[in-house]
């Protein structure tokens, strides 16, 4: 608690699996029963160079004994480029190196049948593991709180995760969304994520309205970090123990502490869902030469 009588709990998903933690577990959890219900033999996904969902879908894949496909943003990468993709081959996924005007057809339904046809036996798993079954698989974090909480605070990304939140957030409870992209559109992505399944126009706009983003703590784009969030994180590990990265979970915290401050919050109960990502932030790291937890 602090001297403002706010307290602050943190829902630990990181701590799930050690590669596939977080909400990578919670977003692959229902694909991969939809895969196995099908008869598929295969996942197929996307990623860029540090993904954690590619490490996340190839460790989850060879888990339950299926192949995996990887469709990778950067026609110049092999397998060799860092540590991500070599740990993608170890659990024996394809990579499948694109240029990124071709990958930038990854959402357009020509080419989702494209790749269909040439892996007929593989469920294509959106980027980031997005999508219904997604959100549905993180609909259940909330599900597993025993304390009390006013506001929910999470990294937004694909939104997948903001959406299932959203959807099992008690009345009278806000979420804070922290979009780690530069201009994203926070509420239009939750609006059509919700839209795309059989949600009413009324419910969204009550979903809607518990939703609140915090819009300036993207650090200018995604994955994009400066010195001041590395140091906040390093800082905050070495105070706290808890590892954060600056592509989601650290952009988060940060968010958290100061809109907290910025708002003059008094006596309320923050609870920080921690979503993994720590694989992607070892590499980061290393390129930066900090060793910070």
């Amino acid at each position: 608690m602090n001297k403002h009588g706010n307290r602050m709990f943190i829902k630990r998903d990181d701590l799930i699996h050690s590669e596939i933690s977080g909400n990578k577990w919670r977003k692959l959890k229902y694909n991969l029963i939809k895969a196995k219900s099908e008869g598929r033999t295969s996942l197929l996904t996307f990623g860029g160079a540090y993904s954690n969902h590619l490490v996340a879908t190839a460790a989850a894949a060879e888990l339950h004994g299926l192949r995996s496909i990887g469709i990778v943003r950067g026609n110049e990468l092999d397998s060799e480029s860092n540590q991500t993709l070599k740990r993608c081959t170890e659990y024996g996924m394809e990579l499948l190196f694109v240029s990124r005007e071709e990958y930038g057809y990854r959402t357009e339904k020509w080419y989702k049948e494209e790749l269909a046809a040439k892996f007929p036996s593989a469920l294509i798993i959106d980027e980031g593991g997005s999508g219904y079954y997604g959100m549905i698989g993180c609909q259940e974090i909330l599900k597993e709180i025993d304390v009390q909480y006013d506001i929910v605070v999470v990294a937004q990304g694909t939104s997948t995760t903001a959406a299932g939140l959203l959807l099992s957030l008690p009345d009278h409870k806000e979420l804070w969304g922290v979009p780690v992209m530069k201009g994203y559109r926070s509420v239009e992505e939750l609006k059509d994520l919700f839209s795309s399944t059989a949600i009413e126009a009324e419910m969204i706009e009550d979903l809607l309205n518990t939703y609140r983003p915090l819009d300036d703590y993207h650090f200018n784009g995604y994955a994009r970090y400066d010195n001041d969030l590395l140091n906040f994180i390093a800082n905050f590990w070495k105070e706290y123990q808890l590892p954060l990265d600056p592509v989601y979970t650290g952009k988060a915290m940060y968010g958290l502490i100061h809109e907290t401050l910025k708002r003059g919050l008094r006596n309320k109960n923050l609870l920080f869902i921690h979503t993994g990502g720590l694989q992607g932030a070892r590499s980061i790291f290393e390129k930066e030469k900090r060793d910070i937890f």
